[in-house]
């Protein structure tokens, strides 16, 4: 291919469409007015270039997103920052591997992110009083087969737990599964926060 005709197959230069300095002088009413470019009579629109052709870019004015549209974008990536910058699914599951241990280390040091603070409560409403529970069932010497039974129980409901936390971030974008009765009291403790 030459290199003649490899430079005619681009289309010419054309300026940014919001750059009044190619705008259409208002006195020619013939004047030539690009199709992308909007007709409007409001001197104003015209008085901050974009970004694009050398503007500074303005926040929460855009057409598209217009007054808060920023302090949303920010929520929303806010909900995937940690105070340490550690991945979101990853802490909210290790809110239920080591039981109300984990969850008072998270609880104590993750200030930041609600998701993995209410698992750290979920996790020790859940855990707390089972293991609990299990402890009184060695000290008052029940039989073998329900201490193995509640110790079954508490790490079978920590490892769905954790299972959930960690699919629920990555995969859901989020999204709280709650468990009956002591979901409800973590998600308000978080609110209340």
């Amino acid at each position: 291919m030459s290199s003649s005709t490899f430079a005619s197959s681009f289309a010419p230069y054309t300026p940014p469409p919001d750059d009044p300095s190619y705008a259409a002088p208002a006195t020619n009413p013939r004047a030539t007015i690009r199709p992308w470019f909007p007709a409007s009579n409001n001197p104003s629109q015209h008085s901050i270039p974009s970004y694009q052709s050398g503007g500074i870019p303005t926040f929460g004015v855009s057409a598209s997103g217009g007054a808060g549209a920023v302090e949303e974008a920010e929520s929303y990536q806010n909900q995937w920052e940690t105070r340490f910058g550690l991945k979101v699914d990853a802490l909210a599951a290790f809110a239920y591997v080591l039981g109300p241990i984990s969850a008072l280390i998270l609880l104590i040091l993750e200030t930041q992110n609600d998701y993995v603070r209410f698992h750290a409560y979920q996790s020790a409403l859940l855990t707390g009083p089972l293991l609990v529970l299990r402890i009184l069932l060695s000290l008052l010497q029940f039989p073998p087969v329900l201490r193995t039974f509640f110790t079954l129980v508490l790490f079978a409901s920590q490892g769905y737990m954790a299972f959930r936390a960690h699919h629920d971030a990555a995969q859901n974008g989020l999204v709280r599964f709650q468990l009956p009765y002591i979901g409800p009291i973590a998600d308000g403790w978080v609110r209340e926060e």
